[in-house]
């Protein structure tokens, strides 16, 4: 069965409305049909993956380009997702020409839309946050989660094609996150161990996402939680197990639990083990941290940390542009870069040419970057909270590594 479409909808399909939507609406429509969706729902916001030169090459390139030519424009606000680099200092990055100039074009493409560059995985920290029930398109997995979780907003995992689709459209497919009865857990986690760092976060739910493969999950025993602490986690089991979805008893605004769910608990021992399998090296030529992005009070921890000290190595803070502006008026970016640290903005270090840019190893306190490091940036990544990794000049660690 066909999903039904308004008027203005079927317009799009037919090509009365431009070609660009009828584009658009063609995938919108066949992605309907696929996860059996009755009709479309209107979104009030989109957030785009696919930006990043590195992930969506030449082909991606072109078809945006397309179009752009065609004069199709988004119909709701839409976001983008962090690009391959920092838009003002992709030189001092040493980012390489050519992939800079392609990379300006992938965004002068979005833009042309009237795609908004804010060039972050995190729009809910630059003032974009759904309530709770409101449908939106979102893209990028880490976001999808929090979206879904923390907000109770209500998005599939988008991929970035469908994301731009849904925002030149103004509707997405009404299935899946968007429906009631697929917002239940099938898996209860009762965590019987303190979680006193953001990184403790994304451990459990590398942990959580592997075994949930996708399935929403409850987790009882989180007595204490902030939104960074909600962030390493869901972009840890949107990353490890392709989840869109969790709830945290008395703290998400949404529980709900099916008949019959899995349960299972999560105990010191299993957290220590996979601590260990996240952690491939001791050593690591930069550091990096905010993926997702950092929040201004992680900006304001790691001013605290680095202030007044040199450090020894690289140390990368990835944040949105707009929350790098905050910062620097607050005077913690001058801090940082001071010690030696660098606030880099549009980007992060999964997205970015890290490998072109004479890096081999990483060291990072998210989970999430540890899965995909490895495999887009043939990275090698030492795994630990921040301040066992940052190193300063005539001191060791901030903490001494435990061997």
């Amino acid at each position: 069965m066909e999903p039904e479409l308004t008027k203005k909808e079927r317009c799009m399909l037919n090509g009365e409305c431009g070609e660009g939507k009828r584009q658009a609406m063609e995938i919108l429509f066949a992605l309907a049909k696929i996860y059996g969706a009755k009709n479309m729902v209107p979104i009030t916001s989109a957030q785009i993956s696919g930006v990043s030169y590195k992930t969506i090459g030449d082909a991606g390139l072109e078809y945006l380009e397309d179009l752009a030519r065609k004069g199709t424009k988004v119909e709701v606000p839409a976001y983008l997702n962090p690009i391959g680099m920092d838009a003002q200092g992709w030189e001092e990055m040493k980012v390489p020409k050519d992939f800079a100039q392609k990379q300006f074009a992938i965004l002068n493409a979005y833009t042309s839309m009237g795609a908004n560059p804010t060039c972050t995985c995190t729009p809910y920290l630059i003032g974009v946050r759904p309530k709770v029930g409101e449908h939106i398109a979102w893209a990028e997995s880490s976001a999808v989660v929090f979206a879904n979780s923390v907000l109770g907003a209500r998005t599939n995992r988008e991929g970035g094609p469908s994301a731009l689709c849904a925002a030149i459209c103004g509707v997405t497919p009404n299935y899946g996150m968007h429906l009631d009865e697929n917002r239940v857990a099938d898996l209860v986690v009762d965590v019987k161990v303190a979680l006193p760092d953001r990184s403790d976060f994304g451990v459990l739910g590398a942990i959580a996402g592997g075994i949930a493969r996708g399935r929403a999950v409850a987790f009882k025993g989180i007595k204490k939680a902030d939104e960074d602490m909600l962030k390493y986690l869901g972009a840890a089991m949107a990353a490890f197990g392709s989840n869109s979805l969790f709830f945290m008893e008395g703290i998400t605004p949404e529980w709900k639990i099916r008949d019959g769910a899995e349960k299972i608990s999560v105990d010191k021992p299993e957290m220590g083990r996979m601590r260990k399998t996240l952690d491939e090296t001791k050593e690591e030529d930069i550091v990096t941290t905010g993926c997702p992005h950092a929040s201004l009070a992680e900006i304001k921890e790691i001013a605290e940390m680095v202030r007044g000290k040199k450090l020894k190595k690289p140390l990368w803070v990835c944040v949105s542009r707009i929350v790098k502006e905050v910062a620097a008026k607050q005077g913690l970016v001058e801090i940082i870069e001071k010690a030696g640290g660098k606030l880099v903005a549009d980007t992060c270090m999964v997205v970015s040419p890290m490998e072109e840019m004479g890096y081999k190893s990483t060291g990072v306190n998210s989970a999430k970057a540890v899965k995909y490091l490895p495999t887009m940036c043939q990275q090698r990544v030492h795994f630990a909270k921040l301040k066992d990794l940052v190193e300063f000049e005539g001191a060791g660690k901030e903490k001494v590594r435990k061997k």
